[in-house]
């Protein structure tokens, strides 16, 4: 196993810094770079473990906690499991700060991310992968978009309302996409239905999006992440599998 090297970074943003994990193999080396988009619950001793791993198969990953504005993370208390009975509170607090993380910020944010891992001495020159979670898959779907030259690969995992009626829907970035991306959705996942999956895959194709998507049979929205009660573990050895796949191919 690679030995990995993990410390905590501050980021400066146009609206201040953005505290961050990054993690790299400890060789001494650069290695391609991956922004790592969290889910809603944030950077916490899990999400470090799965940037871990990543870092451990030739990576350098940055997890920014794009919940700055509203303090370091956690910003919200969490327990060390996330079960039925806590979530709810959790998400009361969490989804006026969602909101409050509009598409404009979200991308002036991922320019300083994409600015800080350029100049990263421990990642190589060239476009990153990136990979998202929850949330986090719209995040990577819209910095795919709007930095096609920066992004040559990303991925989005049990993602919601990443297709909508909205007129600022993720989706609607598709044109401008260059990177080879790779979805897994949760057919248990009701903020993705099947119709936002197929309006999806009908703007990526014709768009000309190199992209491949899979619908993870039993899965419900957030099976990747250990410490919460949706994860399932096939599922998440499932998107490992995939995310390697992709990013082995495209960087």
């Amino acid at each position: 196993m690679t030995a990995v090297r993990g410390t905590s970074v501050d980021v400066p943003t146009p609206d201040g810094t953005a505290d961050a994990y990054v993690t790299y193999p400890d060789d001494g080396r650069p290695h391609p770079a991956v922004l790592f988009y969290m889910d809603a619950f944030g950077p916490r001793p899990h999400l470090r473990k799965m940037a871990d791993r990543l870092a451990e198969a030739g990576y350098t990953v940055m997890v920014p906690n794009v919940f700055y504005r509203h303090g370091r993370a956690p910003v919200v208390e969490l327990p060390d499991f996330i079960g039925p009975s806590q979530s709810p509170g959790i998400f009361e607090q969490l989804r006026p700060i969602m909101r409050s993380l509009t598409p404009d910020l979200a991308m002036r944010d991922a320019e300083a991310y994409l600015n800080w891992l350029a100049a990263c001495p421990q990642a190589t020159d060239g476009p990153v992968g990136i990979t998202g979670y929850c949330m986090g898959a719209g995040l990577a779907l819209r910095t795919a978009g709007t930095y096609p030259e920066r992004v040559a690969a990303a991925a989005g995992f049990h993602g919601g309302n990443l297709a909508t009626e909205a007129p600022d829907s993720p989706h609607l970035v598709a044109d401008r996409i260059t990177a080879e991306l790779y979805f897994g959705h949760a057919d248990q996942d009701r903020s993705l239905p099947a119709e936002q999956i197929d309006r999806l895959d009908k703007a990526l194709t014709a768009a000309g999006v190199r992209h491949r998507t899979e619908v993870y049979s039993g899965a419900h929205h957030g099976y990747t992440q250990s410490d919460t009660a949706a994860y399932n573990p096939e599922a998440a050895e499932r998107h490992w599998t995939a995310l390697l796949d992709l990013l082995g191919r495209a960087l």
